[in-house]
């Protein structure tokens, strides 16, 4: 018998039975759509992490200014001067893999604009800003070296500033009012995808409202009042949002955070190692900072994210193993029903090869449907989730391919078992069976 004479005949024994052949493609169409839509949200929450991550810089290091704790015997934190630009000098002058430190204090201000008020986060940093964080002004430019030496009062302000406060306004060359002195706007950055999960687990911040000030200008116009539990604000005149005792102003020359850029193709772990030993000398051993290094966060990140997507991925996979059973099921029942049909075949002179070939192909092919319709429900799957779960999803060529590949594999396993029984009934027993 010719193979194309097989495949005749399988497709029509799986026409004469369209429910039950329906019914069992079910298990792998879902299985298969499943298995789509969870590597699509593992792998579009993945992607998402990556660039909030990359919002902080990869090759960057950043270090954050915190309180020390205090230590029995720790004679040395008295010394400590915090966190401040003279440690960005030092980082830049004695360690060899750094290419730029730019320095940030951030202060929470009210800023005006005619009849507008908003409150917002003012950071003050130096003209390296956009180089360090690979940003791009939209519209004008960024301050630069002249700025920062005259202490200029300019800004450069992020897009969510621009669309909250001049809508139908373009806002370079105007003037706006931060606390109780008036800042030129220069320049506009460009729009940052930042979402809430990076801001609330990764500790991105939202660079959509910043307002961008000179260092020079922050420091030495504005004063920041740190208290033992609230941190105040003020400009030419100091605002005060409460009372502490224990207020007092900060120095002119600490920072809230250092951002250090490290050149291409030097060690990370190398220049952080170095970092920490200059730190630690400058503070006499006190950890009143904090660095984070956005690599390894991301790495970190990452192996959460493929355990999650191992877990999602076995609980898709779950259905595609009890559409392989149900495939072996109905096969089984399928002989059963077939078995006089087996004995005439075999009796015409149908070899066993013939036979279990006719049986694995009706297997394959509802495994191969079912796999082609599972594709399509998870395109759809995955659409809903977006939409409604508002989650972000990515569907891969692997996820599919991977998908595909797997209920091909489930429907010729399966399918072996009741194949390789009908092909070796005995013609006789077959054709006695009533």
């Amino acid at each position: 018998m010719k193979k194309s004479d097989i495949f005749k005949i399988g497709l029509v024994e799986l026409r004469a039975n369209k429910l039950r052949t329906f019914l069992t493609m079910l298990g792998i169409v879902f299985g298969v759509g499943a298995v789509i839509a969870m590597l699509s949200i593992g792998e579009g929450a993945r992607q998402e992490t990556l660039e909030q991550i990359e919002l902080l810089g990869t090759n960057n290091i950043i270090i954050k200014s915190k309180k020390a704790v205090q230590q029995g015997g720790n004679s040395n934190a008295s010394f400590s001067p915090g966190l401040n630009i003279k440690d960005a000098s030092s980082i830049m002058e004695l360690n060899p893999h750094v290419e730029s430190v730019i320095p940030q204090r951030d202060l929470k201000m009210r800023v005006n604009y005619k009849s507008m008020i908003i409150e917002t986060k003012i950071v003050g940093t130096s003209k390296d800003y956009p180089f360090v964080y690979n940003s791009t002004i939209s519209d004008g430019e960024f301050f630069d070296k002249f700025h920062e030496e005259q202490f200029a009062n300019v800004c450069v302000i992020g897009p969510g500033i621009k669309e909250e406060m001049f809508r139908f306004e373009d806002p370079v060359g105007k003037e706006i009012k931060i606390a109780d002195q008036w800042f030129k706007i220069i320049g506009i950055t460009a729009s940052k995808n930042v979402t809430s999960a990076g801001i609330e687990k990764i500790g991105v911040r939202d660079f959509n409202r910043d307002i961008y000030i000179p260092f020079s200008t922050m420091s030495y116009k504005f004063e920041k009042i740190e208290g033992e539990d609230n941190t105040f604000f003020g400009g030419g005149m100091v605002f005060i949002m409460g009372s502490d005792e224990n207020a007092n102003v900060v120095d002119r020359s600490s920072v809230d955070q250092l951002s250090v850029k490290i050149k291409e193709g030097k060690s990370i772990e190398e220049a952080a190692f170095l970092l920490n030993k200059i730190l630690e000398r400058r503070h006499y051993g006190v950890e009143d900072y904090e660095v984070i290094i956005p690599e390894e966060l991301l790495e970190q990140k990452q192996r959460t994210q493929k355990i999650f997507n191992i877990v999602m991925g076995a609980i898709a996979g779950i259905s595609l193993l009890v559409g392989g059973i149900g495939i072996m099921n109905i096969m089984l029942a399928n002989i059963l029903e077939r078995t006089k049909e087996i004995g005439i075949r075999r009796a015409m002179g149908a070899t066993k090869s013939v036979v279990l070939s006719q049986f694995m192909f009706e297997s394959i092919t509802i495994s191969v449907v079912g796999g082609v319709l599972g594709i399509i429900i998870g395109f759809i799957l995955t659409s809903v989730i977006t939409t409604y779960a508002e989650w972000r999803t990515i569907i891969t060529p692997f996820s599919v391919m991977l998908a595909f590949f797997v209920s091909v594999i489930v429907g010729l396993i399966f399918g072996i078992y009741p194949a390789k029984k009908a092909a070796e009934k005995d013609p006789i027993e077959a054709l006695r069976y009533e």
